[in-house]
């Protein structure tokens, strides 16, 4: 059975693997994250490991019984009782649900351990996917946005009325 964890030092083999695997898929979605990504893997996620230490971030990933990475969900600039969230998904595991249980249970670690009241979240709009998840687990758009040159829409979840995911 999957488990969702906090991402921690162990996770970096499995991380960098699926972030490797899945390279293509994701940029099908999103911008690559280009080779220094991955010829700097080591000290980036130690980086974000320490960045974690501050409370500022919170960075979670999907493992599978055999400790392979199915997904990730970040939350980001943590201020003010609010974050933003973004998350990718192998895309082995895509079409399974992965994605909505993942967001659903990391509103619920937001707000019951995390103490979080909102979360944002934005997606291109040629990625249907993640505005599909979005719309099952409660976020409302707000907005059009542009996200690396591409047009997106901003999303927001209330936590502290509803943390069901719907």
């Amino acid at each position: 059975m999957p488990e969702l964890q906090q991402l921690e030092p162990c996770h970096a083999p499995a991380l960098l693997r699926f972030e490797r695997e899945n390279r293509a898929y994701f940029a099908r979605f999103v911008p690559d994250r280009g080779d220094d990504y991955f010829a700097g893997f080591t000290a980036r996620h130690a980086a974000l490991l320490a960045e974690q230490l501050t409370g500022q971030c919170r960075f979670h990933v999907l493992v599978d019984d055999d400790g392979a990475v199915l997904a990730r969900f970040n939350l980001v600039d943590i201020a003010d009782g609010s974050a933003d969230l973004g998350f990718r998904v192998a895309e082995r595991a895509t079409g399974h649900g992965v994605a909505s249980d993942g967001v659903r249970a990391v509103c619920v670690l937001a707000r019951e351990r995390y103490g979080l009241r909102r979360l944002f979240a934005s997606a291109a709009l040629r990625n249907a996917g993640s505005l599909a998840v979005l719309r099952r687990t409660g976020f409302a758009p707000v907005g059009e946005i542009m996200l690396d040159s591409q047009p997106g829409r901003r999303h927001v979840r209330d936590l502290v009325t509803d943390v069901s995911g719907t």
